[in-house]
């Protein structure tokens, strides 16, 4: 070895180590929280991924500059998210279902997704309690069921009767919204047949017209959005409309392109706007409680979002993204479908030390300050006497 290559090589070894060294602590002004200060934060963004190297350390230098050629599989289209005993699951639109080990830091296709379980265009994916996921194809035109193992089981209905988009679980119960006919079928989880449908038996005002995303609270109240009728429907789990909340506009608390939607242990409401590229959250009664994120590519902005869960089981891996005055609840995760960072992670918690108003007083506050500011601008408007001089 010559003196030039002597030289290069020493070079490269100083610089992975100096990659490798610890990463100095990220400064306070750098975390990017909902709402933003001087209120309490509630939601922190924590980190994106996009690529199966997204999941490496970020010290990690030495793994990026010898094996990032090899890590280099991504996802291309996302929509629907799930996570269980630390992967995540995500269905890829243009690829199939791509699972992120979280703690093997690996990234991988579904592994039954083939012969008589192949993908064709999966939109949504659910996770029941016993690990078996539920997979709503579009392009195959059926709910696709795999075991705990990611083994294909079997599949729920028939190709061109109907355009199953999400599915979710209740007991033994399968809810599926079809987008075609637009109705929630229900299906038997072990024998997969047809229990019932609803959604187009009631008034004029209370049946469905596109049904896209569904989601179950902790009570039992299923909660629809319909993109065609710009708003949330909540039905009980048989199929009775019990309230809606939303509608069609450019105000908080309206909607415009209403996709993604899930609930956390309080039953609060997390809808997902494609058109405003945010997240509006709502209480129990559909009350707006706040908003967070906006179209853009900077960490925290949203791109065509399409899909939300919440997940309370896997804080642990995520915590090392939050301030460390911010006490992490919760994980908010929401696929984009466009942008390079397209499965988002936000921390819903609080700040250590800070007294933080329930929802219902939170309500009450903002209240107050939108009549002061209603108040301020009619103080600040033209006087009737003033307005033709």
């Amino acid at each position: 070895m010559n003196r030039r290559s002597v030289c290069f090589f020493c070079a490269l070894i100083l610089a992975l180590s100096v990659g490798c060294a610890p990463a100095p602590v990220q400064k306070a002004d750098y975390f990017i929280f909902f709402p933003k200060p001087p209120e309490l934060p509630r939601i922190q963004f924590l980190t994106s991924f996009t690529s199966e190297k997204d999941l490496l350390p970020d010290t990690s230098a030495f793994d990026k500059f010898i094996i990032g050629e090899k890590r280099d599989k991504k996802i291309d289209k996302p929509y629907g998210v799930a996570i269980y005993k630390s992967k995540i699951y995500v269905c890829d639109t243009n690829q199939g279902v791509v699972v992120f080990d979280l703690d093997k830091k690996r990234m991988d296709p579904l592994a039954g997704a083939q012969g008589s379980g192949r993908l064709i265009q999966p939109l949504n994916i659910s996770v029941d309690r016993d690990g078996n996921k539920y997979v709503a194809d579009t392009g195959r035109g059926q709910v696709v069921i795999f075991d705990k193992d990611d083994q294909y089981l079997n599949a729920v209905g028939k190709f061109s009767d109907w355009r199953p988009v999400d599915v979710a679980v209740f007991g033994d119960l399968l809810y599926v919204a079809d987008i075609k006919n637009g109705v929630i079928r229900v299906f038997d989880k072990t024998s997969v047949a047809e229990v019932k449908e609803f959604g187009k038996k009631g008034k004029p005002e209370e049946n469905l017209y596109m049904p896209t995303n569904i989601a179950f609270d902790t009570e039992g109240s299923l909660y629809i959005t319909d993109t065609g009728r710009f708003k949330v429907f909540k039905y009980d789990r048989d199929g009775h409309m019990l309230n809606t909340l939303g509608s069609l506009g450019s105000s908080s608390g309206s909607f415009a392109r209403p996709k993604g939607i899930a609930t956390d242990r309080n039953n609060r409401i997390y809808v997902v706007d494609a058109a405003f590229a945010n997240v509006q959250v709502f209480d129990p009664g559909g009350q707006l409680l706040l908003y967070f994120s906006k179209q853009g590519f900077y960490p925290g902005d949203l791109y065509l979002p399409a899909q939300i869960i919440v997940d309370y089981d896997h804080v642990r891996y995520f915590e090392k993204y939050a301030d460390p005055d911010f006490e992490v609840e919760a994980l908010i995760i929401v696929t984009s479908q466009f942008d390079r960072r397209l499965v988002n992670v936000f921390g819903l918690g609080k700040l250590r030390g800070k007294q933080y108003p329930d929802d219902k007083a939170l309500l009450e506050e903002l209240k107050e300050k939108a009549k002061k500011l209603m108040e301020q601008n009619k103080e600040s408007s033209p006087k009737g006497d003033e307005q033709g001089k």
